[in-house]
């Protein structure tokens, strides 16, 4: 079973709903410190004079304060703005009103927090897709230890046999740890085929109520990466690693 763990973001774009697609199930990362700055909070749409940010103000006042506890603030209109800014630019898209007005219910209904606001979006946006991966919150399953170890945790607790990584994580991930528990290690792939916007040039890195709008439902082909994800370590690794456990008890 591959296990896939991210942190919660604002509409995400393409590549985080490929990333749920690929696993079976997805852990939404909540639990771990809120970041200034960040996807968690913010995401971009395309506009005719490139790309602008979609920014949901947040109360943020403590280095300690981990993103399920990051309270939205509301003395904003941050929701009339948003709307206001996917109408002017896509409103002529050929699906605007199919995704718009449901978009809008949802974001002008109130949340605890930012992570709350995010878990709804994404889940209203994987039914949309038609990707059924289960979703579970990392707080729920307890994770002890820190960075790779709090990984691996999780990974034992859901009794995954392959963990799929952002290419990020190469820079901290323990390879070590993956072996040693026998769990196979991939890295996601990012590479996606074009579609119609409204303005040109192509701008990928957008959310995907970009795709959405102006591709509809039927946008499979366009979230799903071109190219496999890179295997780090093989899923076989652990049978390996259970053969060779085998051999030893029986002396062979």
């Amino acid at each position: 079973m591959t296990v896939g763990i991210i942190q919660s973001s604002y509409i995400p774009w393409k590549g985080y709903f490929d990333f749920i697609d690929d696993v079976d199930v997805f852990v939404m990362y909540d639990d771990v410190q809120y970041s200034k700055n960040t996807w968690r909070n913010r995401n971009k749409i395309k506009t005719a004079l490139g790309t602008t940010w979609l920014t949901v103000p947040v109360k943020y006042n403590s280095l300690s304060k981990i993103i399920s506890e990051t309270e939205i603030d509301y003395n904003q209109d941050w929701q009339s703005k948003h709307l206001r800014l996917i109408k002017e630019n896509y409103y002529k898209s050929d699906f605007f009103e199919q995704i718009y007005d449901e978009f809008s219910e949802l974001i002008l209904n109130k949340y605890n927090n930012i992570s709350q606001l995010n878990v709804a979006l994404i889940k209203w946006i994987m039914n949309k897709l038609g990707i059924n991966t289960p979703l579970v919150m990392s707080a729920e399953l307890n994770p002890m230890g820190s960075k790779t170890e709090r990984v691996i945790d999780i990974l034992k607790k859901l009794k995954a046999t392959e963990y799929l990584s952002g290419p990020s994580a190469e820079n901290y991930l323990d390879y070590k740890m993956f072996e040693e528990v026998g769990i196979g290690l991939n890295y996601k792939s990012y590479i996606y085929k074009e579609y119609p916007q409204q303005n040109s040039p192509f701008e990928g890195e957008v959310t995907i109520l970009d795709l959405l709008l102006n591709i509809g439902l039927n946008s499979r082909e366009f979230f799903k990466s071109k190219i496999s994800n890179k295997i780090i370590i093989p899923h076989s690794y652990q049978v390996k690693i259970i053969s060779a456990m085998s051999g030893l008890t029986t002396g062979a």
